[in-house]
Formats: structure tokens, C-alpha cells, sequence
């Protein structure tokens, strides 16, 4: 027996709609690039002022550290490059600002060591020009070969006062009679006798070899103790060291061509860093 009757056609089931996807969130900027920032520019900030570098010198080292994490962490990454480029320009500059302190620091030292002035004897010159001269500063009287301080002038600079005594020419025998292992001087030369007084004026204690005296002659030869090697009479004792007041006093022997010994100049030099003082030889 059939079935009479048809089954109903079973409807057709609708599209589902399409969902949308979900937008990813925003990506934000992690905490730690901002205080990465932030250290950058304030160390940029503290790095340009003399009297703040040290705390540039902290904090930028530390922004530099922290913008290279902040680029590894998941976030915008603008902070972070911001924070390094920022921590990088600030160390250079901080450098140029110290090494320029530096520079001013040390030319101020130089200056306060190298205040040297020079006095002419006043009672030896008392009837001559350069009298009128005495305890001029020394970019006047003595301050180079043309207008040199006269002998007995005192060469002061900081730690040092440097007097010259006198000077004899023409003291060959004199000097090879000091020590038979002196050395002949070069033919056409001649030894010469400079006495000198020393005295320490400084706060610690130092060794006469630090005033300085050496001999120019009239073509701009300068001559010292290490051209000739020579012992002289009552020799000064350079490696005496010795204390504020303290003094040591003795000659000096150059070897100087004899034709134009007298026409030379004397270089006092009252200290390490002290400026040279001129001396005439006569």
C-alpha cells in the first residue's frame, strides 16, 4: 500500500551572518618607555649645566639602559627611540661641557702658577734706568731679550724666587780646575760663571733643580747644562730640597761661544710652569 501522502519540503535554513572580527586593541606605550624618556631628557637637561653634570652623568647612562628593555617590551616603541637617541646626544654633550670645564679649570692653574714678576736691584741700579723699572711685572722689565733685567734682579714666580748674583766670563780655568773629568768647551767657546740664589717660597717642599737658568745667545741659541757637562766651583746644590724660606745659593757653568758671551742673556725660569724672565749677562 503506498503512502498517499507527500512529505513537506523541509525549509532551508538561513545564513548565519557573518560576525565581524574583533579589532585588535590598540597597542599603548609601556610605562617603562616613558621613564625612559623622561631620565633621557632630564639627564639632556642636567648635562649642560657645569654645576649639574653629575646628575646628568647618573641619569643618562640610566635612560640609555632603560630605552634599550623599553624597545624589547610589547608596546609603541617611539618613547623608547626618543630615550635613546636623546640619552646618546646628551653623554656627547655632557662630555664637551667636562672636557671644556677641564680646559678652563687647567688654564686658570696655569695662569695663578705663571703670575711672575721680576725686581731690579735698587741700590745696583740705582743711578740707571731700569731702576725706575723695579718690581715692574714681568711683561716689562725682563719680559724678553730686548729689555732684559739687569744683574742682582730677584725672578719671583709662586713656589720660587730666583736672584742673580753675578756673572763672570771667561771662567775656563776656573771651572776645569773644579773637577779634572770636566769637559773642555768646543773651541771658539768658553765656560762662564753664573751665581745664583734660590730660595723655596712655596707651602710643601720642592728641589732647587725646578728654578731654572739657562743662557741665549745674540742669534737666539739657547745653551744649558745638559750641552756640556761641567762641575762647577762652589757648584749650587739643584737636588737640595727644601722648605718655605729655605735658600741654597752657588754658581752655574755654561759653555758659550767667547766671541759674543758678553752679549748674551740669562733665562730665569722661577718654577715649572713659571714664564722666563730675561737676565743681561752684564
Amino acid at each position: 500500500m503506498s503512502d498517499n501522502h507527500s512529505q513537506a519540503p523541509t525549509p532551508p535554513t538561513p545564513p548565519t551572518p557573518a560576525v565581524p572580527p574583533t579589532p585588535a586593541p590598540a597597542k599603548a606605550v609601556h610605562p617603562l618607555g616613558w621613564v625612559a624618556l623622561s631620565a633621557a631628557a632630564i639627564g639632556f637637561v642636567f648635562a649642560c649645566i657645569p654645576g649639574a653634570l653629575i646628575l646628568g652623568w647618573i641619569l643618562l647612562p640610566t635612560a640609555f639602559i632603560l630605552s634599550i628593555v623599553a624597545l624589547a617590551v610589547k608596546g609603541k616603541k617611539w618613547p623608547g627611540v626618543v630615550a635613546l637617541i636623546a640619552s646618546i646626544i646628551g653623554t656627547i654633550v655632557g662630555v664637551s661641557v667636562f672636557f671644556a670645564l677641564a680646559a678652563t679649570a687647567v688654564n686658570r692653574a696655569i695662569d695663578d702658577v705663571s703670575d711672575t714678576s721680576v725686581t731690579a736691584p735698587s741700590s745696583a741700579a740705582a743711578n740707571d734706568a731700569a731702576a725706575t723699572k723695579s718690581a715692574e711685572p714681568a711683561k716689562e722689565l725682563g719680559a724678553s731679550r730686548d729689555n732684559p733685567a739687569p744683574i742682582g734682579s730677584v725672578a719671583r714666580g709662586k713656589d720660587w724666587e730666583v736672584t742673580v748674583n753675578s756673572v763672570t766670563l771667561a771662567a775656563t780655568d776656573q771651572v776645569m780646575k773644579a773637577n779634572q773629568f770636566n769637559q773642555k768647551p768646543e773651541p771658539g767657546s768658553e765656560y762662564i760663571l753664573i751665581n745664583v740664589t734660590a730660595k723655596y717660597i712655596g707651602t710643601d717642599k720642592a728641589m732647587a733643580a725646578f728654578a731654572r737658568v739657562k743662557y741665549v745667545t745674540p742669534d737666539g741659541v739657547t745653551i744649558d747644562g745638559l750641552k756640556s757637562f761641567a762641575t762647577a766651583p762652589d757648584a749650587l746644590d739643584s737636588l737640595s730640597e727644601l722648605y718655605n724660606g729655605a735658600s741654597v745659593t752657588g754658581n752655574i757653568a755654561l759653555a758659550v761661544p767667547s766671541a759674543t758671551a758678553a752679549q748674551g742673556v740669562l733665562v730665569v725660569t722661577p718654577g715649572m710652569l713659571a714664564d722666563d724672565i730675561y737676565i743681561a749677562v752684564k
